[in-house]
């Protein structure tokens, strides 16, 4: 990475978490829960951006955004305290993640307008820093050489239909590809074809775009919601700009970046797009289910999927593979039981098992049908 270059991650800590109940709740979302070693989702994506152990940072704690809402501020400003509290900036209303690192964008932009943004969601587990920093600052180089939009791509393993998919062409540069298209979340079928392809990538949901490159792209693409987000940038760190976020953020647009900059960006065609994909190749998870958890356990520890991953005071297990449980303040026995998922908190008890863990977050939605806000 050159050293003029002016980076600035943004994190996105917005989520809920949901496929993560009963752990997760709306106050201690996925991001700001421990579900791996001792430092939180969020923690550990600051760390490997401004202080990877015994490695040089991408960036300094101030200057990092993050993007989130009311009820993580709190936890998100204590877990982060390097990090400048005005530069938490609170959704006064889920939009998704166009408008979030839009605003982001037009943020800097009018702060640092030659400056390379990365966007980075909280919640990802990266298991090689080295790597990962290696080809953050390929993408940043990139990302500064003209108007160019840097997806990171993780090279699929099962045809997964819970991410988004990035196609892509012809070679740019010695491990960096030319994007033909993106596809959101496909069918089975459509996933199989994918894997089977060799030329797709999942869309890992980490970016790097100049602030003039995003904040552009959002003026052309969402030409009702970039008014709305100029105002708001404008308003920031004036008495003004609490309400003018409140009056104006919730009339954005709801929609995903994939769907909102890079789905219509890449029909331009893969020679005028400017978009690029650089392999993610520095082990990559999102932990998006239990199911996912209970798999990065395996491979960091046994690389056996039939082991259990136990998190209790102590545990027995007799003919029973394949389980994860949470229950950090009891025994636990297992016997002839298989696949289970079985989380406990203080007030609530998940049971289902981990084909169908990815429903968990079906749950959350029927327990505020139902009006249950306690528990969600």
């Amino acid at each position: 990475m050159a050293v003029s270059i002016d980076f600035r991650p943004v994190i996105l800590a917005g989520g809920s978490g949901t496929r993560f109940w009963p752990r997760s709740r709306r106050a201690r979302a996925k991001q700001v829960l421990a579900l791996e070693g001792e430092r939180t989702m969020i923690q550990r994506t600051l760390d490997r951006l401004t202080a990877p152990q015994g490695l040089d940072p991408l960036a300094k704690p101030h200057d990092v955004w993050v993007i989130t809402n009311d009820l993580l501020q709190d936890a998100i400003c204590t877990q982060l305290d390097c990090v400048p509290r005005h530069q938490v900036v609170c959704e006064p209303a889920a939009r998704n993640t166009a408008p979030a690192a839009g605003l982001a964008a037009f943020l800097i932009e009018r702060l640092h307008p030659e400056a390379i943004i990365g966007i980075f969601p909280a919640d990802h587990v990266i298991t090689d820093e080295a790597a990962f920093l290696a080809t953050i600052r390929r993408g940043i180089d990139l990302a500064a050489a003209g108007d160019n939009i840097v997806v990171l791509g993780v090279e699929p393993t099962r045809p997964e239909v819970g991410y988004g998919y990035i196609e892509t062409g012809s070679k740019y540069a010695d491990g960096i590809l030319r994007v033909r298209r993106f596809t959101e979340k496909p069918n089975r079928i459509k996933a199989e074809e994918f894997l089977a392809a060799g030329n797709y990538y999942w869309n890992s949901g980490m970016f790097l775009w100049g602030a003039k490159t995003l904040a552009n792209a959002v003026r052309e693409l969402l030409p009702d919601t970039a008014p709305l987000l100029e105002q708001i940038a404008a308003a920031w760190g004036t008495p003004d700009f609490e309400k003018v976020f409140a009056d104006l953020y919730p009339q954005c647009e709801n929609i995903s970046v994939d769907y909102a900059i890079l789905e219509p960006r890449s029909a331009r065609g893969e020679h005028h797009s400017n978009l690029y994909c650089i392999p993610a190749r520095f082990g990559w998870s999102d932990l998006g289910s239990w199911t996912a958890l209970h798999e990065y356990h395996l491979e960091q520890h046994t690389n056996d999927e039939h082991s259990n991953v136990v998190e209790a005071e102590g545990n027995l297990a007799l003919n029973a593979k394949g389980n994860y449980v949470f229950s950090p303040n009891k025994f636990v026995a297992l016997v002839g039981v298989q696949d289970l998922v079985v989380v406990e908190t203080e007030d609530a008890l998940l049971i289902t098992t981990r084909e169908h863990s990815q429903d968990v977050g079906k749950v959350v939605k029927e327990l505020a049908a139902r009006g249950h806000e306690k528990l969600i």
